[in-house]
């Protein structure tokens, strides 16, 4: 049975599964969260949420200076040169030190301008304040994450991740019942440090030797290669989730708060399932490609990786897309708005996701042009065609332009590794 042997060797089969009990478990307590807020707080709370989980995600890429990408290729480089690891360490908590203390100012000093900004007056300020207080636990729990991916500890990220999401949706169902909309957004708000309390739990014996040792230290040949993986996470993730919040806007001032509500929900249902592949790129994909040096063996990567990927991805959105209106009803009731939208966001999600494997090429190989450049067409592709369609078909532009916007940057990414590979033959 050698096919059995060779799917037991498969690491990429190892870290899919792994990953797969850990979605699956997510997925079905998602459900159920997910079906009681929308009941409870309807298409206006959605949409609210969404910005919350918005600004979450700048947050979290700025309290680390967005080094998360270039932490889990050097760790995955130099994890048996201790003393290289120390100095990464050393470095990469001076960049936390730096992103921590400014976020936590600016959050403290415009909590209320924020909340008028984000949820339409000052009631909401003190999930500003909180964000403002655990800014540096933030930071934290990336750069230690990073270390995980770094190492592909695929079991024990698996059990990180479980523990700290089902503790954080009993925060967020006891948030709904003591204070509604706002109890829900302070319980999302303290999710990161439950995640560093867990993670430091479970993985605490391999990060102490490693912690104990080390003083912030700028290390300059660290450093200054982790400068580039800011620069591009900046570009990435401010852009991205600025776009979202604006376009969220655009819906609820052109159309109403309804179509916003409805675009943020889809975007869940797509973040839910994407997620099981920003695990696998993490754990996988930039650590593997880090190491290929040949334009050969990246296309037999590139290959391995979509033979064992994108059918199990196709077979699950199809699965959906089939089953759109039991799924609307079993997560968002009373949400029939959104069903139209399935269609171009799931078309948009699989050509995504086949772009997204290759694109990780310009983070393992520290590609700043090309990825800022591919980030900034993608981003421009999406924002230009919403505001042009949005008027025309209504919320459902919003998804048409997913879905176009990713078909124009898989092709112009390959362009961009295609001409990489001609230079360095």
């Amino acid at each position: 049975m050698s096919w059995i042997k060779g799917l037991k060797a498969n690491f990429l089969l190892r870290v899919v599964s792994a990953n797969s009990l850990v979605i699956a478990i997510r997925l079905t307590i998602t459900l159920a969260i997910q079906r009681i807020l929308a009941k409870s707080l309807e298409e206006y709370g959605i949409a609210k949420i969404g910005d919350l989980r918005n600004i979450m995600a700048m947050l979290t890429s700025f309290t680390s200076m967005g080094i998360f990408n270039g932490m889990v290729k050097f760790v995955s480089q130099n994890e048996n040169e201790p003393s290289q690891l120390k100095e990464l360490l050393s470095t990469s908590f001076i960049f936390a030190l730096f992103g921590s203390l400014i976020s936590s100012l600016v959050l403290a000093v415009f909590a209320e301008t924020f909340s008028v900004w984000f949820f339409d007056g000052p009631d909401f300020a003190d999930v500003f304040y909180i964000l403002a207080v655990i800014a540096p636990a933030i930071g934290l729990q990336r750069i230690f994450n990073a270390v995980v991916h770094g190492m592909s500890r695929v079991k024990k990220y698996a059990i990180i991740e479980l523990v700290a999401y089902i503790i954080s949706a009993i925060l967020t169902l006891a948030g709904l019942y003591f204070n509604h909309l706002k109890g829900v957004l302070l319980a999302i708000s303290i999710g990161p440090l439950i995640q560093l309390l867990t993670l430091v739990f479970i993985f605490g014996k391999t990060l102490k030797p490693l912690i104990t040792s080390i003083k912030p230290k700028w290390h300059g040949h660290f450093g200054n290669a982790l400068l580039a993986f800011t620069l591009m996470s900046f570009v990435s993730n401010i852009l991205l989730n600025s776009v979202e919040i604006y376009l969220r806007e655009v819906l609820e001032r052109s159309l109403n708060i309804n179509e916003a509500g409805y675009w943020t929900a889809i975007t869940n249902i797509s973040k839910n399932y994407m997620v099981f592949s920003t695990a696998l790129f993490s754990l996988y994909v930039i650590p593997k490609f880090a190491k290929i040096t040949t334009g050969l063996d990246f296309k037999t990567e590139v290959l391995h990786i979509y033979k064992t990927l994108l059918p199990l991805f196709g077979v699950g959105m199809l699965l959906i897309f089939v089953f759109r209106d039991f799924v609307v009803q079993l997560i968002y009731p009373n949400f029939e708005g959104m069903e139209p939208l399935f269609k171009w966001q799931l078309l948009g999600d699989f050509v995504r996701l086949a772009a997204v494997v290759v694109a990780h090429q310009f983070l393992a190989k520290k590609m700043i042009r090309s990825f800022i450049a591919s980030e900034i067409v993608s981003m421009i592709l999406f924002f230009g065609l919403s505001l042009i369609l949005i008027p025309i078909f209504g919320t459902e532009g919003v998804v048409m332009s997913h879905f176009v916007r990713y078909v124009i940057y898989f092709g112009f990414v390959l362009l961009l590794i295609q001409r990489h590979f001609a230079r360095t033959a």
